[in-house]
């Protein structure tokens, strides 16, 4: 068995996973069951000065497969927060993370009566590319309770490797990415309404399609600064876990995931990753943390832009050649001649015979079968 724990510079989880501020952490209850199904840490629902009563129905998990939700901050009020919420979930034996939001003089006023529960204080603050002065001085406000502050990311921004690095200047402990990325509207074609009931219908998503978005910011603050960075967004096999610690992450947050199949999900999630780990020899996930830069050095070591830079696409054709670039093959043994990689083909590589057979001359290399296939039969060789 692999060894999970995280060290979060001093504070230390038994594995990655933890819940996302949402519904699933609403209040010491939900977070107990978290617990049960181990969970290294516990972060809660984000509170905020006034109650968060959103307008109903508020969740919606789309045909598409995107999941969108109106809900708002916490609805229970703070001083139950403070009074039994905090105080139930500190004898739970796992780090406990606390959410505020939403706005610098929330965050000033609200710190004081939450530090003293927190291991970690994480803030969400919206708009935050609009102006970066209002983080800065809600992270000083909170910074001052000596307690580790991690900034929560919004997706769409678009200098993040200087924004970080100047938040970590400023006090930063770590970050989050990303939050929930938005607004998104849908619309049901039998109503012609939204599903959801606010006011505009409006929505954020969250789910498998925010991963990739997810990851690409992990993958940029990892590599921008030098503190931890906990991924969410889109996290729902052991496989996407893996995928982060390999972009930067420290730890991971999981939501979506666990409002559709249950707080089973962290128990399931953690138990492929443990069996990832031993079946590829790593024995910690620090062999593999940062992984991703580090294979992106070596495959680009011999291909610098200034080299590049001028060339013809039928010279850049023949370099790829000559360095040995990868082509897919099929093997037989998996392929079950379903024949969905021909209908996908868009260069008409592929044709079905006794099983799927890929014309190397035809080939463009877009490595769209090798993702498609169900059976990982077509795989990339040298």
């Amino acid at each position: 068995m692999a060894d999970l724990s995280v060290n979060l510079r001093g504070i230390k989880l038994k594995n990655p996973i933890m819940p996302a501020s949402g519904p699933l952490v609403r209040n010491a209850e939900r977070m107990m069951e978290c617990v049960r199904q181990g969970v290294g840490a516990l972060v809660t629902k984000t509170i905020s000065e006034t109650l968060g009563l959103a307008h109903k129905p508020f969740l919606q998990e789309t045909k598409g497969g995107a999941f969108l939700n109106s809900e708002l901050w916490s609805e229970i009020p703070i001083d139950k927060w403070i009074g039994e919420e905090y105080e139930k979930c500190r004898t739970l034996g796992v780090p406990f993370i606390i959410s505020l939001g939403y706005t610098e003089k929330e965050i000033e006023k609200l710190a004081p009566l939450v530090a003293p529960y927190a291991d970690i204080i994480e803030l969400s603050m919206h708009y935050m590319e609009r102006d970066i002065e209002p983080v800065i001085k809600a992270l000083k406000s909170v910074t001052k309770f000596d307690k580790p502050v991690y900034i929560k990311i919004n997706p769409g921004m678009t200098k993040i490797g200087w924004y970080v690095k100047r938040l970590v200047e400023e006090g930063a402990s770590g970050f989050v990415a990303v939050n929930s990325f938005g607004p998104c509207l849908h619309i049901d074609v039998e109503t012609g309404l939204p599903y959801l009931g606010n006011e505009l219908g409006y929505g954020w998503l969250s789910g498998k399609p925010l991963n990739p978005i997810a990851l690409r910011y992990v993958y940029t603050i990892a590599n921008s600064v030098k503190v931890p960075v906990i991924g969410v967004g889109g996290i729902s096999t052991g496989e996407d876990v893996i995928a982060m610690i390999m972009a930067g992450a420290s730890a991971v947050q999981i939501g979506t995931a666990a409002i559709l199949e249950g707080p089973g999900a962290y128990a399931r999630i953690l138990k492929e990753v443990d069996e990832w780990l031993d079946s590829h020899n790593y024995k910690s996930l620090d062999e593999i943390r940062g992984l991703t830069a580090q294979k992106m050095k070596e495959r680009n070591a011999n291909k610098s832009s200034d080299e590049m830079r001028g060339l013809t696409a039928q010279k850049i054709e023949e370099r790829n050649i000559n360095e040995g670039a990868i082509i897919f093959e099929v093997n037989k043994e998996k392929c079950t001649s379903c024949g969905k990689c021909v209908k996908s083909c868009p260069y008409d590589a592929i044709t079905m015979k006794d099983k799927a057979f890929i014309d190397k001359n035809k080939c463009y290399v877009c490595g769209l079968c090798s993702t498609i296939c169900n059976e990982s039969a077509i795989n990339n060789v040298k």
